[in-house]
């Protein structure tokens, strides 16, 4: 039976993408070395940053072909979220915006995985 569930995310440099993600989440990973990082997020999610020099199958894609969720409980804390990440040099791709489903914003990583904070909007 499945214990837990994680993310992994190849990435080229795992001490960078730990720095950077360590900003953006304000926590630090609860495991990290030169080649991995792990961060428990508050839903419970474990997201890994496994450097992809390491990964056995290589990885045959680059990063920004999938998106990490974040769903926060206002369209504000989208707005503040976007801010702040962008004050902390998150690549912002999407500004804040309403779409079909609620608010939201992408950024990326400094490997091109896009990363979208949302408010699903009430009906």
């Amino acid at each position: 039976m499945i214990d837990s569930n994680s993310i992994l995310l190849f990435v080229t440099d795992a001490q960078k993408s730990a720095s950077f993600y360590a900003r953006l989440l304000g926590q630090d990973p609860v495991e990290a070395s030169p080649t991995f990082a792990m961060f428990i997020l508050p839903s419970g999610l474990a997201l890994g940053l496994w450097g992809k020099a390491g990964v056995e199958p290589a990885p045959a894609a680059a990063g920004g072909g999938c998106e990490v969720g974040f769903k926060v409980a206002t369209a504000d804390m989208v707005d503040r979220l976007h801010a702040e990440w962008q004050g902390k040099s998150a690549a912002i791709l999407l500004p804040p915006t309403d779409l079909d489903f609620g608010r939201s914003f992408v950024a990326a990583d400094p490997d091109g995985h896009r990363l979208r904070v949302y408010n699903v909007a009430e009906d």
